[in-house]
């Protein structure tokens, strides 16, 4: 039996600020925008905010490089502003967490600055700066966004500093006791501030290999990807305990791990009931369609029995070990909407299917914002995009010999600018984002797909996420949806996710038709009462459920 936490029976909502809401017209969202839709929130059903890096920063991965820890960057705001949206929060009974990121910094921090200036001195320390093979890099690791981890230092022949992401991003050095304990410094001084507590970043790649060795090739640059230094290094654990007893217990705070590659055997080390997190996120059934291939050969949409397979797969080994954060979605994903569902079948019941499956399985629902309306992939234009990671993986499908429009289709599907294309609340000009002109092109189907619209519309899909959430939330069904066991059923059922949820005496089984076709399905026992659906009927002859496209039904035994 898990012990209850405070945040278990809640719904969690991902704030990408830039482009959430803008109220100074400069086309950046910003602190008061967030303030402006807490009620908005609120009513949506929503009690945990995640709001992306708003620190200061000189925005190389928009926000992701931080420059300085204590400060908000002043396109959001003031830190008055920020201690008035916490206080905002409150008001309303819900908490606020922020993003911590702490495998890196901005190379405009001071510590990086001093260290440059002197890579011997005591800020050399801070960072891994590492003598090259004869002015080449020390190892042959690929970065995150490609090319290789290893920036030269200015004015050195023979030596390199390690960014495990853009060279903007100097990777700080965990092994460095100083180190860590100003980091513990600035978390529990932000939770002091009020915070509730933190998603916690690229968290996996603060242990590296000390003996600095190279990998495997991987590619026909001679390289190979840093993330597979993870599952190559032992010792993360005592840092991640140590963070935990000194920032986080203290305060109960909700913590929320990037931790991708956890293998099934240490799962409960990360979110048992004495695990480094409080949860991490549930990232193997939407990164399925990646499975074993490269982004150029990734699959579109996602393939239905992959996705259905790893889910299922996914809750068995977590239920062993905690609770997860399951996403359809987030700022590092293209939108849910067109990587689970076929274009020639996005539209109210794909939504609303793909909507019900996930908030009923076992873990922490998360919605990213826009995701409530059904905000969608853009088409997208090269000279358009922003992310780095995508025009580096654009000019890497270049040179591996692909034409400009199949390299820019390969970019369109996955780049991360997809979600962060500006929030569309109207149907006015700029989605009703902002009166100027917005950092980001808005997505061309914002007169139909905004929140002004929906929320007149008793048939949306917002419409039915506030009775999804509600029914989540509902006290007949919080308790077997929250706590309840996880059982796969009908999977030999081709385009039917099913489940059942258990709870002492109380059972429940959502079966869908993840398809566009009719499917007759047999029954296996007498179920009766019908307590969710997104159509207005369900047709059952006999035994058998007659499934329209779409169609997802929940029923209680």
């Amino acid at each position: 039996m898990m012990n209850k936490k405070w945040w278990h029976n809640k719904v969690a909502y991902q704030i990408y600020p830039k482009s959430f809401k803008d109220t100074n017209g400069d086309g950046i969202g910003d602190i008061p925008g967030i303030i402006s839709k807490l009620d908005y929130l609120k009513d949506l059903g929503v009690d945990i905010l995640w709001i992306s890096p708003m620190y200061q920063s000189p925005m190389v991965d928009n926000g992701y490089d931080i420059s300085d820890y204590y400060a908000i960057d002043p396109m959001f705001g003031s830190m008055d502003e920020m201690k008035q949206l916490i206080k905002e929060a409150k008001k309303r009974n819900m908490y606020i967490l922020m993003d911590l990121v702490v495998n890196h910094c901005s190379s405009e921090h001071e510590w990086f600055q001093k260290a440059m200036a002197d890579p011997e001195g005591e800020y050399g320390s801070y960072f891994y700066i590492k003598d090259g093979k004869d002015g080449q890099p020390p190892t042959n690791w690929r970065s995150y966004f490609g090319g290789s981890v290893w920036e030269k230092i200015p004015g050195y022949d023979n030596k390199f500093y390690l960014h495990s992401f853009a060279k903007e991003q100097p990777d700080l050095n965990w092994e460095n006791e100083i180190v860590r304990e100003k980091i513990y410094e600035m978390i529990c001084w932000w939770m002091d501030q009020g915070l509730s507590g933190f998603r916690i970043d690229a968290i996996m790649n603060i242990k590296k290999d000390l003996t600095w060795s190279d990998l495997k090739p991987d590619g026909p640059d001679g390289l190979a990807d840093v993330y597979k230094i993870t599952g190559k290094v032992e010792g993360i654990g005592d840092f991640l305990m140590e963070m935990k007893h000194r920032c986080f217990e203290p305060y109960d705070a909700l913590t929320v791990g990037e931790a991708m590659f956890v293998k099934e055997d240490i799962l409960p080390q990360f979110i048992g009931e004495d695990g480094y997190f409080s949860t991490i996120f549930a990232f193997e059934p939407c990164h399925a369609y990646r499975k074993g291939k490269n982004y150029m050969n990734y699959d579109w949409p996602q393939p239905f029995d992959e996705w259905r397979e790893e889910t299922f797969h996914n809750q068995e080994i977590v239920a062993k070990a905690g609770f997860e954060a399951n996403i359809i979605e987030n700022h590092d994903q293209p939108r849910g909407a067109s990587l689970f569902i076929p274009e020639e079948d996005y539209g109210f019941y794909s939504l609303s299917a793909l909507a019900t499956i996930i908030f009923c399985e076992r873990g922490l629902p998360f919605l990213y914002q826009g995701q409530e309306i059904g905000m969608s992939n853009r088409q997208w234009k090269y000279d358009e995009f922003n992310d780095l990671e995508t025009i580096n993986q654009y000019q890497i499908a270049l040179k591996a010999g692909m034409s400009k429009e199949q390299a820019l289709e390969i970019a369109r599907h996955h780049s991360r600018d997809n979600a962060r294309t500006p929030m569309q609340w109207s149907s006015e000009e700029n989605a009703g984002f902002s009166k100027g002109k917005p950092w980001m092109p808005v997505n061309e189907n914002y007169k139909v797909v905004n929140v002004a619209e929906e929320e007149k519309e008793y048939g949306s899909i917002l419409n039915f996420y506030k009775r999804l959430i509600a029914f989540y939330k509902s006290e007949e069904y919080n308790e077997i949806l929250t706590y309840g066991d996880f059982r796969p059923i009908y999977e030999k059922e081709d385009h039917i996710f099913a489940y059942s949820r258990s709870y002492g005496c109380q059972k429940l089984v959502l079966i869908c038709n993840f398809s566009s076709k009719e499917k007759d399905i047999e029954l296996s026992e007498d179920y009766e009462n019908v307590i969710f659906v997104n159509y207005e009927q369900t047709t059952v002859i006999g035994n058998t459920l007659k499934m329209k496209p779409y169609e997802c039904v929940i029923y209680e035994m």
